[in-house]
């Protein structure tokens, strides 16, 4: 055999062999995913946050063909969490679950994380803040209640000074133009509940599940709510938007990743945590909480909300001194 056409058929060969194996990277480099997911919260087993994302996890491992494990990083409101979450490999296979709280710490620079470092996924809970009232008080209306705290400093009761509740309070006085109502914090939103209905404060900051019983049972009336729209089981609750104060805040629960993340993973992690999400599974569990499948929202409706808490925490946090 000549020279010439052993180097030509050896030539073709090496062609043929790199183009092979070229194409092997290039179909390996787009497999995704292509490991175990990690999921990081900052909640301990069993709490809100804990819990809906396991519930989360349920379906999506099917519908990602991965396994997925939860992180729990607890301290700072979410501080521990972020830091730990933003020093992983940016690769897709981190996923933060992302709550008011992460949304508070972001607003006071707590975190070396800032929200230009994430990238968000899908909206998993949507549990507007709602102005409560007790059903004998005088206040029948969200227009009377706004009406009132024009000129009267209310009692307003709060989980904590300083939390979701407290700035809640202060953003809507603020963006409305009305008097700051004075804080009375409590330990928790059923504690609230009860001092409403007891008479010490006149107004209750709550979640609808927080006093879903003393609604049913007449004790409770909901009167604006913090939401993009008006809620099912308390249709007569005008929102903050109808009364003309653009608040629109609650307490919610989602997930993000990196803002480097690629737009076809990304595209993919939505895909798979939505239809997980909108499953009869994750359904049953939000009906077990009060909430509703407009809970569940993807990447675009999420991440404008996350932007715009911030947005409107940010000056109020630096206006309250906290």
């Amino acid at each position: 055999m000549k020279f010439d056409t052993i180097v030509r058929r050896s030539t073709l060969g090496i062609v043929a062999i790199t183009a092979t194996a070229l194409s092997a990277s290039a179909v390996f480099a787009q497999e995704f995913p292509s490991k175990t997911f990690e999921v990081v919260t900052h909640a301990g087993a069993g709490g809100g946050t804990d819990v809906t994302t396991r519930m989360m996890m349920i379906r999506s491992r099917r519908e990602l063909k991965q396994d997925m494990v939860v992180v729990n990083k607890r301290g700072g409101n979410g501080a521990s969490a972020m830091n730990y979450f933003i020093d992983q490999p940016a690769d897709g296979h981190v996923i933060l679950a992302f709550t008011i709280g992460h949304a508070i710490t972001l607003a006071k620079d707590k975190t070396k994380m800032k929200v230009e470092d994430i990238r968000p996924i899908a909206r998993g809970t949507d549990d507007p803040q709602i102005f409560m009232a007790n059903c004998n008080s005088q206040y029948k209306t969200g227009q009377q209640l706004v009406d009132a705290m024009k000129n009267n400093e209310l009692k307003f009761g709060t989980t904590n000074a300083g939390g979701i509740d407290h700035i809640t309070t202060f953003i809507f006085a603020d963006k409305g133009g009305l008097t700051q109502p004075a804080i009375v914090p409590f330990s928790g939103g059923g504690e609230v509940a009860t001092q409403l209905v007891a008479g010490a404060v006149d107004i209750g900051v709550l979640n609808l599940s927080e006093a879903s019983a003393q609604i049913e049972a007449g004790d409770i009336c909901p009167l604006i709510v913090l939401g993009k729209a008006r809620m099912g089981p308390i249709p007569d609750a005008a929102t903050a938007q109808e009364l003309g104060i653009d608040v629109v805040l609650s307490t919610v629960r989602g997930f993000v990743t990196y803002a480097s993340t690629p737009d076809d993973q990304t595209k993919t992690l939505e895909d798979g945590l939505m239809k997980a999400m909108k499953h009869a599974v994750y359904q049953g569990y939000l009906t077990s909480v009060g909430l509703d499948a407009s809970s569940v929202a993807g990447a675009d409706e999420w991440g404008d909300q996350i932007n715009k808490m911030i947005a409107d925490m940010k000056p109020a946090i630096k206006k309250m001194g906290l």
